[in-house]
């Protein structure tokens, strides 16, 4: 009866919110004239009183974007007669269903896209749409081990039928992805049809058979898998365990999925006679096909020289889930290799990646060198905006064009020279190192060009604006607390060109960070990692956030001692195309800060100078890109200049020797930045904030330390019929070359990288042993034979003239 009740009155409600035309239905995001539908609507007390119901929340938020996660809709109402139809991406339908508890569930669909997909939902069978929220679609190698069925020694899967790997097959699930007592165990093919970079491209997934049906949900599965002849062409797949009331091949029901891995396990017959023999032909194949596409080797990003720059330049690379130093380095496909990244971004025509990899010593690994070097992609492994078609299909388009042929020519047979020809290694030499700069403490900063100063203003205002790149980053400040005049960084928001505003800030008791999309809190409760419009987001702990954008720009923002430390790096392109807080990036300290209005400050030494250097740099109204979700934010910066004129804080430490904090600050502060470390704990009265800021300060001098650039002399081959000693091409670099056997050296065999990025000495070649005594020995054995030919045939000549003389004479006396 309290539930009927319940029903009665938020339809009532509706009803009157309708009529009266403040009704969140088709109003998602949007403030109302007297109520709101807007994300800030909870924490303001604003919302219509129909927000829960039409403006959904889900849980859980993310799966697979192959589908099958069956999720709740929160708060909404439903009841037993409800027909739930979920839409997504406005084109995609799939059969909901309401609970024994009436709540609301969808099942996500196969998606050839990842990132954050729109979603209707319609409770008439799909007459009307009134409830909208989203779907995070997520790439099945970055998708939380909690959401997908496991292969169990993968690596027998993807080398089953070679040379002995046979046996047995295990995989396992958690049995509530799939809540049925009975299922199935299918596997599902992919496969690329049409004419690479026409409109005829497309990618598919299709279901092939079941390897068993109804069969007990018990989480686990074992099978011998024998070799399938009718569908041995699908080379690539993976296994849908999903429950055993649907018909084979069922689209968009709840299910838990394996990776997509190659599928070497059901191969034909012929491959496990003989794999090597059966994957060189497919090598061939692949080979001939690459000869046909176009080269996209010049358009993708060369890698960074060092381990150090790779783990550093975090707006360009990011670290690949297949090779994390991390976790254990666990390099299938680089061995010899601890460490690979990725390019964060596609290439701009043909959707290409690229992945550099490094070994021990922090040196990058070549192909020209070793196996596991590493290796340009034709397709980008996290794929491309906007997805949905090859090469831009997440995952599936790399497996087809990159890592199946790596098995092929390199894994199943030995010919991975064929695969090098297509994806050789890009050295370093055309990589630039990006500029840092950073915001810590009370206050302080460092800019691109390395001038240190401090500004306390409260406020919002402008830390990087860049017109060229149409980059935006904002910073806000508030005070430490009640009765300190010193500020600190609370908050952050950045901007690219039309992508997502997102906002970065301390959560109310500073033991954490929030992140805001849009003025929408994000969770990262169940990825760490997610694809926006424009951006992308990286957020592995509630302490530490990383953005990136097309540009290459990146933004870190970390939580040391309860106060943000914000560092943005900008590639080369950012060049003479920066103002704000963190100065202009040329290379010039000189003309590092000017104020909004063009004027250049001249005593970098002045605090009251760099004060109104500071303030001048506050951000309008129209131009701000921060959350006002309280009424606190809203009279502090919303509703009053953004720069605060009455906030006068203190410019410099005064020493005090009887200062409880002195020897603590001299305990903790020494060295380069001991006077940001000194000033946040005498002045900021917080011992906790002072060693923070030391922190900051020494990992933004390590980061400087680790972009810097390095020289590069490019790859060097060993000679034929020799070798080489070295595979490190850095400035200093030494590469020694020998010959085999009685082979004999032509050049330098000893070549060093010089400054100016070119090898001294002279290309080294192997020759043909020279034996001179026999050369003269034959010469004269060959001059003394020539002569004696020559005499026999002189002698022979004359002896026939003779004969021929004699026989004349003969014959003219016969006549006579």
């Amino acid at each position: 009866m309290e539930r009927l009740t319940a029903i009665i009155f938020v339809l009532l409600i509706s009803c009157i919110c309708s009529i009266s035309g403040q009704t969140c239905e088709g109003n998602c995001g949007r403030k109302l004239h007297t109520c709101s539908c807007h994300p800030t609507c909870t924490s303001l007390k604003t919302c219509c009183t129909d927000y829960k119901e039409y403006c959904v929340d889900i849980s859980p938020y993310s799966g697979s974007a192959f589908g099958g996660t069956d999720f709740i809709v929160l708060d909404a109402t439903f009841n037993k007669t409800s027909h739930i139809v979920c839409r997504f991406n406005r084109n995609i339908d799939t059969v909901g269903y309401v609970d024994e508890n009436n709540r609301g569930h969808c099942i996500s669909p196969l998606l050839y896209e990842t990132g954050w997909i729109p979603l209707l939902i319609s409770s008439d069978n799909g007459i009307t749409f009134s409830r909208s929220g989203a779907w995070l679609s997520v790439h099945t190698g970055k998708l939380d081990s909690r959401f997908k069925a496991t292969l169990d020694n993968a690596t027998k899967w993807q080398y089953y039928g070679t040379p002995n790997v046979g046996g047995s097959l295990n995989m396992s699930w958690d049995k509530s992805l799939v809540r049925a007592d009975r299922v199935n165990i299918e596997l599902w093919g992919y496969k690329e049809t049409g004419e690479p970079y026409t409109n005829s491209w497309q990618g598919q997934w299709q279901y092939l058979y079941s390897l068993a049906k109804d069969r007990a949900n018990t989480g686990s599965f074992s099978f011998v898998p024998k070799p399938s002849e009718k569908f041995s062409s699908w080379e690539l797949g993976a296994v849908r365990v999903s429950p055993s009331n649907y018909s084979d091949g069922m689209w968009n029901v709840q299910a838990a999925w394996t990776e997509d891995h190659a599928l070497a396990w059901h191969l034909e017959d012929n491959f496990r006679q003989n794999s090597a023999v059966w994957a060189e032909g497919k090598c061939l194949a692949w080979d001939q096909l690459e000869d046909n596409l176009p080269n996209f080797l010049s358009e993708i990003i060369d890698c960074p020289c060092t381990l150090a720059q790779a783990r550093a330049d975090t707006g360009r690379f990011h670290t690949d889930y297949g090779c994390d130093i991390e976790k254990g380095s666990v390099c299938t496909y680089h061995p010899g290799c601890v460490h690979c990244v990725r390019a964060i971004q596609a290439s701009p025509e043909y959707a290409a990646g690229q992945q550099c990899c490094y070994d021990s010593t922090g040196a990058q690994v070549l192909t020209g060198d070793s196996m596991g070097g590493s290796t340009p992609d034709r397709a980008h492994d996290w794929g491309s905006p906007p997805f949905t078609r090859p090469p831009r299909i997440p995952g599936q388009s790399h497996w087809v064009y990159d890592v199946l042929s790596f098995y092929y020519c390199c894994l199943w047979s030995d010919n991975c020279h064929y695969y090098f020809k297509h994806r050789p290694s890009s050295d370093c030499r055309r990589y630039h190192v990006p500029s840092s700069a950073v915001v810590f403490g009370d206050p302080h900063f460092i800019t691109f060009d390395g001038v240190s100063y401090s500004f306390n203003g409260r406020g919002e205002y402008t830390l990087v604006n860049s017109a060229k790149k149409r980059l935006t980053i904002q910073g806000r400040t508030e005070p430490v607390n009640s009765t300190i005049k010193a500020t600190q960084l609370t908050a952050v928001a950045m901007r690219e060109a039309s992508s997502d505003i997102i906002e970065v800030r301390l959560v109310a008791n500073h033991t954490g960070l929030e992140v805001l999309q849009n003025q929408k809190s994000l969770s990262f409760a169940e990825q760490s990692w997610m694809d926006l419009h424009g951006v992308f987001v990286f957020c592995p702990t509630p302490t530490n956030v990383t953005v990136m954008f097309p540009s290459g720009a990146g933004v870190e923002v970390r939580l040391r001692g309860g106060s943000m430390t914000t560092t943005v790096l900008l590639p080369p392109e950012f060049i003479n195309a920066t103002l704000g807080l963190l100065g202009k990036m040329n290379g010039d300290a000189r003309d590092d800060l000017v104020l909004s209005h063009g004027q250049l400050v001249q005593n970098l030494s002045n605090p009251e100078e760099l004060f109104s250097f500071g303030a001048s740099w506050a951000v309008y109204n129209s131009s701000a890109l921060f959350t006002y979700d309280s009424q606190y934010l809203l009279d502090t910066y919303y509703y009053v200049p953004r720069h605060d004129h009455t906030f006068i804080p203190v410019f410099s430490v005064s020493e005090n020797p009887g200062d409880p904090l002195n020897e603590q600050a001299s305990e903790i502060c020494s060295g380069e930045g001991s006077k940001f470390c000194r000033y946040d704990i005498l002045v900021g009265r917080n011992p906790s904030m002072g060693n923070a800021t030391r922190a900051s300060f020494q990992n933004h001098v390590s980061l400087v330390d680790n972009l810097k650039q390095v020289t590069s002399c490019g790859w060097l081959s060993p000679p034929k019929k020799g070798k080489k000693e070295g595979t490190v091409y850095l400035q200093g670099a030494t590469v020694k070359f020998s010959c085999y056997g009685d082979y004999t050296l032509k050049g330098s065999a000893e070549r060093v990288c010089q400054e100016n990025g070119q090898w001294s000495g002279e290309e080294t070649h192997c020759r043909v042993p020279i034996n001179v005594a026999g050369i003269v020995a034959g010469s004269v054995v060959g001059a003394v034979a020539l002569v004696v030919i020559i005499t026999t045939i002189v002698i022979a000549s004359r002896k026939h003239k003779r004969r021929a003389a004699r026989s004349n004479d003969t014959v003219a006396s016969d006549h006579f």
